[in-house]
């Protein structure tokens, strides 16, 4: 099995905090960024709504609300825009399909290919 501490994830991502983001590139992370968090928060009021709607005991109340906790610590630790973090982001949001990779287009190589190495890095993760 894999692990982040093989050679080979540390040669794909050993220099997340070396990569340099121009102008253009950040506009285009923080637009990519954007649209993946609001898709995920537009699934989040879609799900709160249909259990909302299924209320018809005290319970179901707190069952709601652990819910939306459970839903909002998962994506403040996914939604991370440090720089030193986004390749991974990426990743993650790519694996997910919760990002297409169009919307990175205008990135340079070497992020776009820390990105995918990430995605199929917990692709095979996921098969394991």
């Amino acid at each position: 099995m894999t692990n982040l501490s093989s050679p080979a994830i540390q040669n794909g991502h050993a220099n997340q905090c070396d990569l340099m983001w121009s102008r253009s590139e950040k506009a285009i992370a923080r637009k990519a960024f954007d649209a993946a968090l609001k898709r995920e928060l537009h699934e989040v009021i879609q799900e709160t709504k249909q259990m909302a709607s299924h209320i018809k005991e005290s319970s179901d109340l707190w069952d709601l609300e652990h819910h939306l906790t459970q839903r909002r610590r998962e994506i403040d630790r996914k939604y991370d825009y440090r720089y030193s973090q986004l390749t991974l982001v990426f990743g993650k949001l790519l694996r997910e399909s919760r990002l297409g990779e169009e919307e990175l287009r205008g990135l340079r190589e070497d992020k776009l290919k820390s990105i995918r190495f990430y995605a199929k890095f917990l692709a095979e993760l996921d098969a394991a």
